[in-house]
């Protein structure tokens, strides 16, 4: 159907207009979008900017009296991407939602309308720009639509990762700064990292001035953003570690890499580029996002919201956590040789353990209950699949909400501890310094607290009597008091930490032993 001025300005007072006014009756697919409740600041360029990732948009119509516009992509099939895209997806425009659904009509002819010839520059620009990457200029909000020599890909690194950060985190914070099509998450020398892909550079931008540096927990998990060189991001697979929100048909692909044969040789090497919460398979994230988080308006405001009782630590407006399972359940432990103690030690590296609970007739289970939820997600995220005294750790969340101690005189041999006031938590004081230092499992370990009358030999023959085998040490330059130990696997290093955290050094002096990101 062909829309003259008459037929159109009609069926934007009728057919399409009268679904404003209740439920909306659903269209058969069209390349022609119709999008209404549109902010009245919005500038055509801001209109394109929606349709261009789908494909080329071939025309536009907007009715600025009644907070309308429409659409009309190239082809159909870019039009149902485009629907199929922001239909779990409300998009933005200014910072307003707007809403979209497929026009009765099948084409724009907009050749003798008035006012038209803002809508035709802008989309002489975007043309321009999409096939020859021109800078756009004279043509007003197209700032929005290139930014030459900008990739609209970012290369996001999460320093400090306290807390679980997952692709839907990224995507919630992203996307209150344009609409997001790819990301894909890796780890990269012991650090989680991720490719997002916006739309629009200008999107990147925004987003980059207002978040790199900020923390999306209070005094932890810093996101440090920059632009990366690919121009496009090639997803294979939609699942916890990728998605392409274009393309809902991906296969989830189990087992298969994040990162294709050429974006893995740029950012990662086979075996390294995974989730770095991969033992967490099959339960559900600790971190809930309610379904409309109000928008992040570029203003650094936001993220240093005050904090909640539960968690005492988020920092991005609209992220809650569930409360319980806050308790997991380890298996696999050597039943010969452990002890209460050394999972309070252990699991304490991670959060404040609060109780542990040996089962009594199956010594190789135990209950470690954690501060929060949380904390019981980080600490399975990191030492699922471990080892410990010549065992592979298993850890799930348990269907527990909390560990029983025992009756009044009925004792468990020692089995059941409650740490609850233990002056070893890491973490009860906010803002520690100890939330920015939270790592992986390494063969390489932090120590700090050394005294000054304690050697480099001393420290290594120390280690060296838990039967670790000490390969390199260094004192750090500026400070005495601290220094790197690199053993000789993660397993000892693990064993080291549970033997050797809080070891009285003399001169009123406890080792303190966390994992390290350093190598020497």
């Amino acid at each position: 159907m062909l829309l003259t001025i008459f037929i159109y300005f009609f069926s934007a007072n009728g057919n399409d207009s009268k679904k404003f006014k209740g439920d909306y009756s659903p269209c058969s697919p069209s390349r022609v979008i119709h999008i209404r409740k549109v902010p009245n600041e919005v500038t055509e360029a801001d209109i394109i900017s929606l349709g261009v990732p789908f494909g080329k948009v071939t025309n536009l119509l907007m009715l600025k009296s009644k907070s309308q516009a429409f659409l009309e992509m190239a082809s159909e099939e870019a039009a149902i991407t485009m629907m199929n895209y922001y239909t779990p997806v409300t998009p933005h425009l200014r910072s307003q939602p707007v809403y979209i659904q497929y026009s009765n009509h099948r084409e724009l002819k907009t050749d003798n309308l008035p006012n038209q010839s803002r809508a035709q520059a802008a989309l002489q620009a975007v043309n321009t720009g999409q096939s020859g990457g021109l800078t756009l200029t004279g043509v007003p909000g197209s700032e929005s639509l290139l930014l030459t020599g900008q990739s609209p890909v970012l290369r996001i690194i999460v320093e400090n990762l306290f807390y679980p950060v997952t692709l839907d985190v990224l995507h919630q914070i992203f996307s209150k700064f344009g609409t997001v099509l790819k990301i894909i998450t890796f780890t990269k020398n012991n650090q989680f990292q991720a490719l997002l892909q916006y739309a629009d550079p200008m999107n990147a931008h925004h987003a980059k001035a207002a978040l790199d540096g900020q923390n999306i927990y209070n005094a932890c998990c810093t996101l440090r953003i920059e632009f990366s060189k690919l121009t496009s991001l090639n997803v294979k697979y939609n699942n916890d570690k990728s998605r392409d929100f274009t393309r809902l048909d991906l296969p989830t692909g189990d087992g298969q890499p994040s990162l294709d044969a050429t974006m893995a040789a740029a950012f990662g090497a086979p075996g390294i580029i995974s989730s770095p919460y991969a033992g967490a398979a099959g339960f559900a994230p600790t971190i809930g996002f309610p379904q409309a988080v109000s928008s992040v308006p570029g203003a650094l405001g936001p993220l240093a919201l005050t904090t909640s009782a539960i968690t005492g630590r988020m920092a991005i407006h609209g992220m809650t956590a569930i409360p319980g399972h806050s308790v997991l359940l380890v298996s696999n432990l050597n039943p010969d040789v452990i002890l209460p103690h050394a999972l309070f030690i252990l699991f304490g590296v991670y959060g404040d353990v609060h109780r542990v609970k040996i089962l009594f007739n199956k010594k190789e289970n135990a209950l470690v209950q954690m501060a929060d939820a949380t904390q019981a997600q980080l600490a399975m995220s990191h030492l699922n699949g471990q080892r410990l005294h010549g065992r592979v750790l298993r850890i799930t969340l348990s269907k527990h909400q909390a560990v029983q101690l025992p009756r009044e005189g009925h004792e468990d041999q020692g089995l059941t501890k409650d740490y609850s006031n233990s002056p070893l938590h890491r973490f009860k004081k906010p803002g520690s310094k100890n939330f920015q230092n939270i790592f992986p499992p390494s063969a390489t370990l932090h120590l700090s607290n050394i005294p000054p009358s304690v050697s480099d030999d001393d420290l290594k023959r120390l280690f060296a009597s838990t039967g670790c085998s000490v390969k390199a040490f260094k004192f750090f330059q500026k400070d005495r008091k601290m220094a790197l130990i690199q053993l000789g696997s993660v397993e000892e290093a693990i064993t080291a930490v549970i033997d050797l955290h809080n070891h009285d050094l003399g001169d009123n002096h406890h080792l303190r032993v966390s994992f390290s990101k350093s190598m020497i």
